[in-house]
């Protein structure tokens, strides 16, 4: 894989196994916006970029060769071969494999924890249009204006700092008191996001737990996106009736060390097919 300075970024090629909107758009980031010409404007790590692949070429405006190492590459996890991991995982069930085969391009996606740890708190209840527009507000409220008008995503010490009514203006009901209470347990050492990524799994869920309003759901969900923990699998209500009618032998155990990327081809070929589940 190359990565070659332009005059509004960088090029890599080739990329391989990768699908933006599958993979910016699906449910693990909740800051991408598609635009006209199909490139995504986001950010991440405290940058904005946009982003488009043509073939397996891909372009980034806004960044260095450097920030392509240190945050890109690793963010879009394009070190990983998926190729190989589908054909691994394309064995345990035919329905996988064929989820696995609809949507080649899907990547877990390698996110900030804490940010990883907020976003899925608000997420709870919640569908995907209105978590992005709190989210965009939180980062408009309360994080640092970028170069190009952009916002980052809060810091935990900001969050801690403010109170559920300084939270009004997100509209985000009863998940504010969540909110706060995770970034004072961040901020005050109570929950190590830091050690949640070596932890054995049930102590790095348990972990997690200590915040109120974080169920088995959010945790799964901010250890899968948020620290690549790849043997996470998250159950919301699509991957619920998935696992009811189309696994309906199988539990979440059954899908090895690469299940949090079963669960993604799962989750993405069941919202795309609704009329599997009438």
């Amino acid at each position: 894989m190359e990565c070659i300075k332009t005059e509004k970024g960088v090029k890599v090629y080739p990329v391989k196994d990768l699908d933006l909107e599958q993979t910016l758009d699906c449910g693990q980031s909740f800051r991408w916006k598609k635009q006209e010409d199909n490139s995504f404007k986001g950010v991440a790590y405290n940058q904005a970029v946009t982003m488009k692949l043509e073939r397996e070429t891909l372009y980034i405006n806004n960044a260095t060769k450097e920030d392509f190492e240190k945050i890109w590459k690793p963010y879009l996890d394009l070190d990983l071969d998926y190729g190989k991991i589908r054909k691994e995982i394309s064995k345990i069930h035919p329905v996988l494999k064929e989820a696995a085969k609809y949507a080649p391009g899907i990547r877990i996606l390698r996110q900030e924890p804490y940010e990883a740890l907020c976003t899925f708190i608000i997420s709870q209840n919640n569908n995907i249009k209105r978590i992005k527009g709190i989210i965009e507000r939180l980062c408009k409220n309360f994080g640092e204006k970028l170069e190009g008008g952009e916002f980052a995503f809060p810091t935990a010490e900001k969050i801690a700092s403010l109170s559920e009514n300084d939270l009004a203006p997100l509209r985000a009901g009863f998940r504010n008191k969540y909110i706060i209470d995770g970034a004072k347990k961040v901020v005050s050492g109570e929950v190590n996001l830091e050690i949640c990524k070596t932890l054995p799994y049930e102590e790095s869920r348990a972990e997690l737990m200590k915040i109120k309003g974080v169920g088995v759901k959010v945790a799964d969900c901010t250890l899968l996106f948020g620290m690549h923990r790849i043997e996470a699998f998250p159950i919301d209500v699509w991957m619920k009736r998935a696992m009811e009618i189309l696994f309906p032998d199988m539990t979440e155990n059954d899908f090895g060390k690469y299940a949090g990327i079963a669960q993604q081809y799962i989750f993405h070929y069941s919202r795309m097919h609704p009329e599997l589940f009438k």
